[in-house]
């Protein structure tokens, strides 16, 4: 592929430390990751300009799977390839799943005492307010016309107070923001292409376009690394679980509900949360947010609730 010849905008090793640097930090869920890679990659150390970062968020949005995820494998790519992308997607998830599994233990061990429950009910109150100053501070580099803002408080009430679908709520802010650009373009220009504060240049600016020409071998070879990372992982739990284990059955169910959760993390538990013997029940769903919110990396990883509910059932 064109783009892994060519020469890496940052040392890869010192990529791969700030990749794990931002996994130890994203914690409440995908507005506390984005705003974590914003502050990292966009203000403090310049690899990506401000409005590159912010297209690239709006297409992952659009994207089925975790949206945050995906910004970092992008990011990762342009930084250093399909490697750069590995490892950003990798150490994205690692972190958290290692918290989870930790919360589990515990929730499987002393479920019942008081200590625990009073531990995870303190989370929740936390955990809304990191997610409330991401959100704050997303929207302050991404609204920034009185259009956007009212873009935004027009989607979150069709959402919130009227159920209107999530697809609907996308498809009508692209015509909005089409018809905009056609009658005032002005409205999309912003100070000096990173947020208006006056700062060096990135790396990669908001005008550089992709180098490497389209070609059906490079997509090729694109789509065999996503697909090998994808299910190599779910063959080998089957492989040494069995293919009727409950791992191997919540690595298919949650592989095909990636495929059908549009709109990030915040969305994921609705395709989910119909009980099935491979998702938990909408209660269970609900009483675990606030714990995998707690720990860094994608929040929507449920089907640790799930496993380790069963187990303690049958104890």
């Amino acid at each position: 592929m064109d783009t892994d010849v060519r020469r890496d905008v940052v040392p890869f090793r010192q990529a791969v430390r700030a990749w794990f640097g931002i996994s130890l930090q994203t914690f409440g869920g995908p507005a506390g990751q984005i705003a974590v890679m914003q502050r990292t990659l966009v203000d403090e150390r310049r690899w990506i300009g401000q409005q590159r970062f912010n297209h690239a968020l709006n297409y992952c949005m659009l994207l089925p799977g975790p949206e945050a995820q995906q910004l970092a494998i992008y990011v990762g790519w342009l930084l250093n390839g399909t490697r750069g992308g590995l490892v950003a997607g990798t150490l994205f998830v690692l972190p958290g799943m290692l918290a989870l599994l930790a919360l589990s233990a515990v929730y499987v061990l002393w479920q019942d005492t008081t200590v625990v429950t009073a531990l995870f009910a303190g989370i929740a109150p936390a955990v809304l307010a990191i997610v409330a100053q991401a959100v704050i501070r997303v929207a302050k580099r991404s609204l920034t016309h009185p259009v956007f803002v009212a873009i935004a408080g027009a989607a979150f009430v069709a959402l919130a107070l009227f159920g209107v679908p999530f697809p609907v709520v996308i498809a009508v802010a692209a015509l909005i923001g089409w018809s905009a650009y056609r009658l005032a373009p002005h409205v999309f220009v912003s100070g000096n292409g990173h947020g208006g504060d006056g700062g060096a240049a990135p790396l990669i600016p908001d005008d550089a376009l992709h180098h490497a020409r389209p070609s059906g071998r490079s997509a090729g070879k694109i789509l065999a690394v996503g697909l090998a990372a994808w299910w190599l992982p779910v063959a080998a739990v089957a492989l040494f679980t069995g293919t009727g284990s409950v791992f191997t059955t919540q690595g298919l169910f949650f592989s095909g509900t990636a495929l059908v959760t549009f709109g990030g993390a915040y969305a994921v538990t609705r395709p989910s949360a119909p009980h099935s013997p491979a998702s938990p029940p909408p209660s269970s769903v609900r009483s675990t947010s606030p714990s995998t919110r707690s720990s860094p990396g994608p929040s929507p990883g449920l089907g640790g609730r799930s496993t380790c509910s069963s187990r303690s059932r049958g104890r």
